[in-house]
């Protein structure tokens, strides 16, 4: 049974839900880069002393904005997948999933997928939140090797690229092919790839609307992955 929680674990998670709500429209306005505690705190009413009960520093306010933003896309993707019975569905659902995310979110998804914010190293903590998109689209692919209903392809890889998605491979399931495992992140990347260009108008005036062309990437790239048709 839950255990209640107390008026002042309410207010606390109150303000730190008002904290982080500031913090992204701050994001939307100024990028990760100059997210400022003391701005927030003015925005908020607060002196910066209290301010910093909640988060010690901006480095731990971004940690947090990162870990939120992994697992509401991540949540996003699990749900996509679980709502599709074939493999290639379930695939497309999830990079649908992927591409609505983004367009909701679009100062949230550069925070996390793209470039590095000065002077901020991500902790340990947000990998697990990092790799829930992932895994759940590997999970979708082993399960289709599983019952024989995956396309493989006998590939030979350079040796460090074969460790490597051996030791993905290890971690998914038992027996999936390292081949498999790098054309997935292949597939994985193409599928980002396409949203960023889209979020960053570099398919303007080319792909543009972008609709057509992120169908096509995803079919290609389940294609390459073997799921079948």
């Amino acid at each position: 049974m839950s255990v209640p929680r107390t008026a002042r674990a309410r207010a606390r998670a109150e303000i730190t839900r008002e904290i982080t709500d500031a913090a992204r429209r701050q994001l939307a306005e100024s990028g990760a880069a100059a997210l400022s505690l003391r701005a927030i705190a003015r925005e908020l009413g607060m002196v910066s002393s209290a301010l910093y009960r909640y988060f010690p520093s901006r480095d731990e306010l971004l940690t947090t904005l990162i870990i939120d933003a992994y697992n509401a896309i991540g949540e996003d993707v699990e749900q996509a997948v679980a709502s599709a019975a074939a493999p290639r569905a379930q695939w497309r659902a999830a990079a649908v999933a992927v591409r609505a995310w983004a367009h909701a979110h679009p100062h949230e998804y550069a925070l996390i997928y793209g470039s590095p914010v000065p002077g901020y190293e991500a902790p340990q903590e947000t990998i697990g939140p990092a790799s829930r998109t992932g895994v759940a689209i590997l999970g979708l692919v082993y399960r289709a090797w599983q019952h024989g209903v995956l396309a493989t392809t006998p590939e030979s890889l350079a040796p460090d690229l074969s460790a490597q998605s051996a030791a993905i491979a290890a971690m998914i399931g038992p027996g999936l092919p390292e081949s498999t495992v790098a054309r997935t992140f292949l597939a994985l990347t193409q599928m980002f790839g396409v949203v960023t260009f889209e979020l960053i108008g570099q398919l303007n005036n080319s792909m543009d609307p972008a609709g057509p062309f992120f169908d096509y990437a995803i079919d290609t790239m389940a294609d390459l992955i073997g799921l079948p048709a």
